[in-house]
């Protein structure tokens, strides 16, 4: 295993090299701690300062401290350091914080993670409903600035799909929907995409790692069916909850049952 990297660090003290905590990088630019030892709560701020210090000149950009129960003596340190709390489990706490100048984009806790991905077709945050997500989710990815964003309005649900044990260890909920444009030009969310561009649907199903990833290749099945009028997916339905009467959406294949 390799060892931490040391660095020159100016405190209060004086300059003095120090180690920085052990960490793995995630998938969206951030850092991610995982303490196992134990710390003295002065050298722990100490050596987190300079940790996150380093990490800035990097470019990080959230960095995620997994803290056990033993070592809960820390996480006043870590709060006081700009940490929050994000989650906790039986056997750990984990604590967050976003180090980079832009707009934080670290996910809220839940017992579900809801995933929505959406298909745009030329043809013809916590209390979201389903199809309101997918319409904030195209916009925010394809731009901010409102005379170049894509607007879209939502078509159906046109599959959903569930896996265990992902994200913090949860359930993840997939819904992919299909999107009508009302608008075209695209300019492209810098912070999370590395491109965006329309394209004939022929095109995008041809390319090799759309043949070669099981779910993207399901997904253009669905979506060339869906073209050729082959399928149907789910719409919204308005109606009332089982447990109140606070409003709902019901998704049904409203084709069917007409």
């Amino acid at each position: 295993m390799t060892s931490p990297p040391v660095v020159d660090h100016v405190h209060e003290n004086g300059s003095q090299l120090v180690e920085l905590l052990p960490a793995t990088n995630d998938e969206h630019g951030g850092i991610i701690v995982d303490m196992k030892e134990a710390m003295e709560p002065a050298t722990f701020s100490m050596v987190l300062r300079a940790s996150i210090s380093q990490w800035k000149r990097q470019g990080k950009k959230g960095v995620w401290i997994k803290l056990p129960i033993k070592l809960v003596n820390l996480v006043e340190t870590a709060v006081k350091e700009g940490f929050w709390y994000h989650h906790a489990e039986p056997h750990y706490l984990m604590l967050v914080c976003w180090i980079a100048e832009t707009t934080s984009t670290i996910p809220a806790n839940a017992t579900h993670r809801v995933g929505i991905g959406a298909v745009v077709l030329k043809d013809g945050n916590e209390g979201e409903d389903i199809f309101e997500a997918a319409v904030r989710e195209v916009k925010e990815e394809t731009g901010v600035s409102h005379q170049f964003v894509v607007d879209t309005e939502f078509s159906e649900i046109l599959a959903f799909g569930q896996s265990h044990k992902t994200f913090f260890d949860k359930s993840d909920l997939l819904f992919l929907c299909m999107m009508r444009p009302l608008s075209f030009d695209i300019q492209k969310q810098e912070l999370e995409i590395e491109a965006a561009q329309w394209m004939p649907f022929e095109e995008y199903a041809a390319q090799p790692f759309i043949q070669k990833h099981g779910l993207s290749k399901c997904i253009t099945n669905i979506c060339s069916a869906k073209l050729q009028g082959n399928y149907s997916g789910f719409s919204p339905r308005p109606t009332t909850s089982f447990f109140s009467n606070n409003s709902s959406y019901l998704y049904l294949n409203s084709w069917d049952l007409s």
